[in-house]
């Protein structure tokens, strides 16, 4: 059984627990705030363009660019977006566990697993080939970090070396609530059935300055890197809300803790005091027989 002593010091550990659990959770709640508002801003930017894209080249004749290419290649890159860092719950094995999944679902093609963040590089490198993993100046890539990455694997993609890019990443959707999804980025799908039914709705096609084909030329390269920014905008930000979640149930914990020992030591307290107590009358007792 534990002493007074004991208890004492498994009380303050654990308040010092709380005071780094605490701390994490507010400089995790201020850094979603941030990525919230990144995402959000960004996401119907990125929409909107692949909206457009999808338009213009279902309307556009005789159009072809490598990014849209389908070929016949076996081999793929799988680019895994987790973080560098732990305590973020089960953020990194809901991911760790999807790619497994979605790796021994697809055995018909040949996958280099590329990464950004380790932990789940850590989870799942003894069952991968694994590719390159990319380190950024800050926990945080810049759009400019991020185009660099996407714009290596397309470089890769179109010299013929892949056939196919998908991203692995956790989705947001609130601080409590994330999403494990894998998205193809190339090539960029352009569904059949809704090129058909586009041009039914749009018998016509529009004037374009300059030509369709410079207009696509940069736009479609532009809607990859927004997708894969996007994407990566979106793991930060579920990164963030899964840790602040994960830190308030862990100083929720804590209190607990320090309530139960606190009250444990008080009744070994009075134990010991009732115990003096019963010492000191009995001795009493005795020398006044």
């Amino acid at each position: 059984m534990a002493s007074v002593k004991d208890l004492k010091k498994k009380i303050k550990t654990t308040k010092s627990t709380l005071k780094i659990t605490t701390a994490m959770k507010l400089v995790s709640a201020a850094k979603l705030s941030k990525a919230q508002q990144a995402i959000v801003s960004t996401r119907p930017y990125a929409e909107e363009l692949d909206s457009t894209i999808r338009t213009v080249s279902a309307l556009v004749q005789n159009y072809q660019n490598n990014l849209l290419k389908e070929n016949e290649n076996k081999h793929a890159v799988l680019l895994v977006v987790s973080s560098d860092r732990g305590l973020c719950g089960s953020y990194n094995s809901q991911l760790a566990k999807k790619v497994r999944f979605f790796l021994a679902e697809m055995k018909d093609l040949d996958f280099k697993v590329y990464f950004i963040g380790k932990k789940v590089r850590e989870l799942v490198k003894k069952d991968v080939s694994e590719g390159k993993t990319y380190k950024f100046a800050k926990t945080e890539p810049s759009y400019l970090e991020s185009k660099a990455v996407a714009d290596e694997l397309s470089t890769l993609f179109a010299a013929g070396e892949f056939g196919k890019v998908f991203v692995a990443y956790n989705v947001f959707k609130s601080a409590m609530n994330f999403i494990p999804t894998i998205k193809q980025v190339l090539p960029i799908a352009l569904d059949k059935t809704f090129q058909e039914k586009l041009k039914s709705e749009i018998p016509f096609d529009f004037k374009y300055d300059p030509s369709p084909k410079e207009i696509l030329d940069v736009l479609i390269p532009e809607s990859y890197r927004s997708t894969v920014y996007t994407c990566i905008l979106d793991a930060l930000a579920a990164e963030h809300g899964s840790r602040m979640s994960a830190m308030d149930s862990a100083s929720k914990n804590c209190k607990t803790a320090i309530r139960s020992l606190t009250i444990e030591m008080n009744k070994l307290r009075q134990e010991d005091i009732t115990t003096a107590l019963i010492e000191v009358v009995s001795g009493a007792e005795s020398l006044n027989a």
